[in-house]
């Protein structure tokens, strides 16, 4: 547990609410992947009477902390949903502001991730993004990919219907060319297909702003994920509010359909 306090010296404040929540998480208990449905930019900004970038820039200084503050906790992997194929449907001028924001972000924050030893990877159909954008991706998976501290995974133009599309069109070419029976089909070879094929899936899902839906994200990898809503809007998303999270998981008994296979001791 003290190691654990020392990794967050000069981050939060001793005697802080976020130094008391520290307190509480068990590090042993700690889930090893976790994923974020990052809600609420718009509303933050709607509620000030300012613009919706201005929402989206104050959200990716709320991603920025929770990146670092996860990478101290030493969870392995964070997933972000960032950007889905249902916001190209936002207005131009949001979506341009969007592109320039993760721009912006990738420019200024890879030294940050090679700094605290993370390593970036993205999912979803990013091959369609704009070729400046795709080419400021490639150089920060580039200069990260060597870190191993955590993974930050960032949803970019992800659905999670698509996803289950994109594997099964790649299971059906292999399937064709190796002349695999149906019986072959099994549940662990469609996963063999996903983005996330590496990875494994998701211990718990925070979404922030209150909804109470999973918004077409990683689909099959949450069958048995944890869950965890807060009313809290994305940009007001403090290190305090994502060890609350952790707190309320570590108190959780999870279960897989049977009878209680406890996550704790």
């Amino acid at each position: 547990m003290e190691d654990l306090q020392k990794r967050f010296e000069g981050f939060i404040k001793p005697g802080s609410r976020e130094a008391l929540l520290l307190r509480q998480i068990h590090p042993e208990r700690l889930p090893h992947h976790v994923a974020i449905i990052m809600d609420g930019n718009g509303r933050w900004a709607l509620r000030r009477q300012k613009p919706r970038v201005v929402g989206h820039r104050a959200g990716a200084k709320a991603a920025r902390r929770i990146v670092e503050t996860a990478a101290r906790l030493g969870i392995p992997i964070l997933t972000l949903y960032a950007f889905s194929t249902e916001n190209w449907k936002r207005p131009q001028e949001e979506i341009e502001a969007l592109m320039s924001l993760l721009r912006e972000f990738l420019r200024k924050e890879v030294e940050t991730l090679k700094r605290h030893d993370i390593r970036l990877r993205v999912i979803g159909r990013w091959e369609g993004l704009d070729a400046a954008i795709r080419e400021e991706l490639y150089r920060a998976m580039a200069e990260t990919a060597t870190n191993t501290r955590m993974q930050l995974v960032v949803a970019l133009n992800y659905s999670g219907r698509a996803e289950l599309v994109d594997a099964f069109r790649r299971l059906y070419g292999e399937a064709r060319e190796q002349q695999l029976p149906p019986e072959a089909i099994t549940e662990a070879l469609i996963a063999r297909y996903l983005y996330t094929a590496d990875l494994p899936d998701p211990d718990l899902l925070i979404r922030t702003s209150g909804e109470m839906r999973v918004s077409n994200f990683l689909l099959w990898q949450i069958a048995y994920t944890e869950l965890y809503v807060t009313e809290t809007l994305w940009p007001d998303f403090r290190p305090a509010h994502f060890f609350q999270a952790l707190i309320d998981y570590q108190r959780r008994e999870r279960r897989y359909g049977g009878l209680g296979a406890a996550a704790l001791p």
